[in-house]
């Protein structure tokens, strides 16, 4: 896997899947610098982080502040810049709506470091549905981090 200097994740409105991402994913320690970000699929106007989500990191001793949800862009592409989606249709979608995607850049996190299942997506479920969002995301960016400091 080449080196990269920013990681998007993205997530269909960005304010629960990724933005959980990113917040669990700055807690862990990489052998490098790297801008990390999150990005919404389909984001009408920006959004705080979901409350249950929120929640869920705060009990996880993670706080989020001023976060916004942001639309994914074609200026989000370049060669440095690694774009983590949380299912395979999103992961297809991308490829497919823009024009500077490119296959190796763009990838389903639980594909790249070879978990089974795809993040599961709590929205408007209970707050249990969230804390196993958690563990599952937390779990998977363990493993990306691995991947990446290995490089």
């Amino acid at each position: 896997m080449k080196q990269y200097h920013r990681i998007i994740f993205v997530g269909e409105n960005g304010t629960c899947r990724s933005a959980m991402a990113e917040a669990i994913f700055r807690e862990y320690r990489l052998n490098y610098p790297m801008e990390v970000l999150s990005r919404a699929m389909v984001a009408l106007f920006p959004e705080p982080i979901n409350q249950k989500a929120e929640a869920v990191l705060i009990s996880n001793g993670i706080t989020v502040e001023g976060f916004m949800s942001k639309q994914l862009s074609e200026e989000d592409f370049s060669e440095d810049t690694l774009i983590i989606t949380m299912e395979e249709a999103q992961r297809e979608k991308i490829l497919q709506d823009f024009q500077a995607a490119d296959e190796e850049q763009v990838q389903v996190l639980t594909q790249l470091v070879g978990d089974e299942l795809e993040i599961m997506n709590p929205y408007g479920g209970t707050l249990q549905a969230y804390g196993l969002c958690y563990e599952t995301l937390n779990k998977s960016l363990k493993k990306l981090i691995d991947k990446l400091n290995e490089e």
